[in-house]
C-alpha cells in the first residue's frame, strides 16, 4: 500500500507537462434545451483526421454563413441553464453543485468575450443573444483517476473505454449546447453541441470537478476564437485544450 501511495504521490508531483487536459468526446446526445428547429439545423461538425484541433468544431454545429458577423458588437449573455434531462446524471448533481458549475461557465464565457464584445442585457441591433446549456456533468472519481494513471493494468482498461467513447474512463465528463441569435430580430445565427472529457494528464486530480472546469475553460476560449474567424479578424487567438 505504501508502495502504491508512493507511486501516486511521484506522479502527481511529476505531473505531465504539455499534455491537454481534456478531448473532445466522439459522440453527444440532443439534449431538448434548444426547439426542434435549431435541432434540424445541426450538422456534424468537421474534425481533423488526425488527434484534435484548434480548427475542429463542435460534434454538432450551425453556422449562418449569410450574416455579416462583423455588425455584431455586442453580447447579451443570459444566465447558463442546467438543462437536467431524462435520465440525466446532472439530476444526481447536488444543487450547490450545480450553482456552482452555472457560475464557472457563465464567468468563464463573459470573461473571454468581454475582450472583443460589450457585453450588455440590452437586446439593441447589432446585439447578438446568447443562450448556453449545460447538459452533463460528470464529475470524476479522484482516486481511481489517479490509480488508473499509474497503474498499468488501469490504463489498459481506461483506454479501451476511450476508443469506444473519446473520453477516458474515471475522468469527468461535460456536455454543453449554445445557441446564438440576433437579439433584435430573433434570426438564428448559429447553435452548437459538443461534448468533452478529462485525460490521463493528472493536472489537478485533486479536484473532482477539474476535468469540467477545464472544459468549459476551452469552450469559452473556442467560442471567442470562432466569433473572431466569423467577423474576419486576423489576429484570432487560438484555444489550448
Amino acid at each position: 500500500m505504501r508502495r502504491l501511495l508512493g507511486i501516486v504521490a511521484v506522479a502527481v508531483l511529476i505531473g505531465s507537462s504539455g499534455c491537454a487536459e481534456t478531448q473532445q468526446a466522439k459522440s453527444v446526445e440532443k439534449s431538448g434545451f434548444m426547439d426542434q428547429k435549431t435541432y434540424s439545423m445541426l450538422k456534424e461538425g468537421k474534425r481533423s483526421t488526425v488527434g484534435e484541433s484548434p480548427e475542429d468544431q463542435a460534434l454538432l454545429v450551425y453556422i449562418n454563413h449569410d450574416l455579416d458577423w462583423r455588425k455584431y458588437t455586442k453580447i447579451h449573455l443570459d444566465p447558463i441553464t442546467v438543462f437536467v434531462g431524462k435520465d440525466s446524471a446532472l439530476g444526481k448533481v447536488k444543487p450547490e453543485d450545480r450553482k456552482m458549475l452555472a457560475n464557472v461557465m457563465f464567468d468563464d464565457v463573459h470573461a473571454a468575450l468581454g475582450k472583443d464584445y460589450e457585453m450588455t442585457r440590452g437586446y439593441e441591433p447589432g446585439t447578438m443573444l446568447m443562450q448556453i446549456a449545460i447538459t452533463e456533468a460528470d464529475e470524476s472519481n479522484v482516486v481511481l483517476d489517479t490509480i488508473s494513471s499509474v497503474i498499468p493494468q488501469t490504463r489498459v482498461l481506461s483506454g479501451m473505454k476511450s476508443l469506444a467513447t473519446g473520453v477516458s474512463a474515471y475522468t469527468g465528463a461535460a456536455s454543453a449546447e449554445i445557441k446564438i441569435t440576433d437579439a433584435a430580430t430573433g434570426t438564428l445565427m448559429g447553435a452548437a453541441i459538443d461534448r468533452r472529457g478529462g485525460t490521463k494528464s493528472l493536472v489537478g486530480v485533486t479536484d473532482s470537478w477539474h476535468d469540467i472546469t477545464e472544459a468549459y475553460r476551452y469552450w469559452a476560449e473556442k467560442l471567442r476564437y470562432r466569433l473572431c474567424q466569423s467577423r474576419g479578424g486576423l489576429n484570432c487567438v487560438k484555444p489550448t485544450a
